[in-house]
């Protein structure tokens, strides 16, 4: 990987930085007062070079983020201390305020693309007073549930870290190794074999945000824990059939779009090491690969399913009586759209299904990851 290098006392903390884009750099660092970096390195969406290209400049999703990123321009952030969503319902505790607060993760991330392909420093300068208010306000909770949508904050400095002001890079190069360090920390406490929400969806979500974390930071150590815990979840989670866990607990193809999406978004991350998850190997020989090819039929209509009829979840049945879409009755194959359009890029297979749930990819994947993978 390719490092930021600073002469001097700037060199340890070099050693913290994330790998940068160049594009856009020039414009936008010396708008901010800030010194030009001399190195590039790969990062999760794809080379600037494509991003600047007419073609994602012209595509209508594209422009349709551009405007929404435009609409929220001057507002201000809503950083909040502590998040929490999961396990209430609308209106319960502070989830309302929460979701409401969680809006600025894509926010910031939309932000970010959108620099990319314009150079307009506006979209840098968002991203720089979004991150510095949420990194210097919120608490990891680690609960992956409340902060699954913090994938979207990492993608955003990981596209704007050599860029942002120093205070900000520094500040959130400091959260997003906490986070993803505690998150380790916190899994490897626990006693093996993993059980309950250790090896369920709420796992996947743990993955995904350190491998996120990890390849972000080009952290060694942290890349290898991620790729240890990665493998160790798919003989937890996902049987040699491709069956998730969450489809035993669950009955519900929802949670096994809920519990593969972030392992397939940490797939891609792993991805700009030259690392392919998708066909890694779990202890019993499952992988998420499979997982995908057992959902396919499902996403192809040529297979149907009852949500929820068998869920041993409790909480399933109150969000049902509590009238929440997508708790009962067949479920809705468009649910997996942003899934299947993910693993597209990261193996062609996955592209006739992708196009067949959504024929465009959601707007903010377009910006990031255009094309598919063959």
């Amino acid at each position: 990987m390719v490092r930021l290098m600073f002469p001097g006392r700037g060199a340890r903390r070099a050693r913290a930085l994330v790998p940068v884009f160049v594009t856009s750099l020039a414009v936008g660092a010396a708008a901010l007062g800030i010194p030009q970096a001399a190195h590039a390195a790969m990062n999760f969406c794809a080379a600037p070079a494509l991003q600047a290209s007419e073609t994602t400049q012209g595509e209508p999703g594209v422009q349709a983020l551009i405007r929404g990123v435009d609409a929220h321009l001057s507002d201000p952030p809503k950083a909040m201390p502590r998040v929490h969503t999961e396990g209430t319902l609308p209106h319960e505790g502070i989830y309302d305020q929460s979701v409401d607060a969680l809006k600025d993760m894509d926010l910031m991330r939309d932000a970010a693309l959108a620099w990319r392909v314009t150079n307009d420093v506006r979209y840098l300068q968002f991203v720089d007073r979004f991150l510095y208010a949420w990194v210097t306000t919120y608490q990891p909770s680690f609960n992956p549930i409340d902060e699954t949508h913090f994938d979207s904050l990492i993608l955003a400095y990981d596209m704007t870290a050599s860029a942002l002001t120093v205070k900000t890079r520094n500040a959130a190069a400091a959260f997003v190794a906490k986070l993803g360090a505690g998150y380790v920390a916190r899994i490897d406490a626990q006693r093996r074999p993993l059980a309950g929400t250790w090896r369920n969806n709420w796992q996947s979500h743990r993955i995904k945000l350190i491998s996120l974390a990890a390849f972000t930071l080009g952290d060694r150590r942290m890349m290898k824990a991620a790729q240890r815990l990665f493998i160790e979840h798919l003989a937890d989670n996902i049987g040699p059939d491709g069956v998730t866990v969450d489809f035993g607990e669950r009955d519900a193809l929802h949670y096994v779009v809920y519990d593969l999406q972030p392992l397939v978004t940490a797939a891609l991350a792993a991805r700009r090491f030259n690392r392919n998850w998708l066909r890694e190997r779990g202890a019993n020989g499952a992988t998420l690969a499979a997982a995908l090819d057992w959902l396919q039929p499902y996403a192809l209509g040529e297979k149907t399913h009852e949500e929820f009829v068998h869920s041993t979840v409790a909480f399933d049945a109150k969000r049902r009586d509590a009238g929440l879409p997508g708790y009962a009755g067949p479920w809705d194959p468009k649910g997996a759209a942003e899934l299947f359009h993910l693993a597209a890029r990261i193996d062609g297979r996955y592209a006739r299904v992708a196009r067949q749930l959504s024929p465009n990819p959601p707007a903010w994947l377009t910006a990031c990851l255009p094309l598919q993978a063959r």
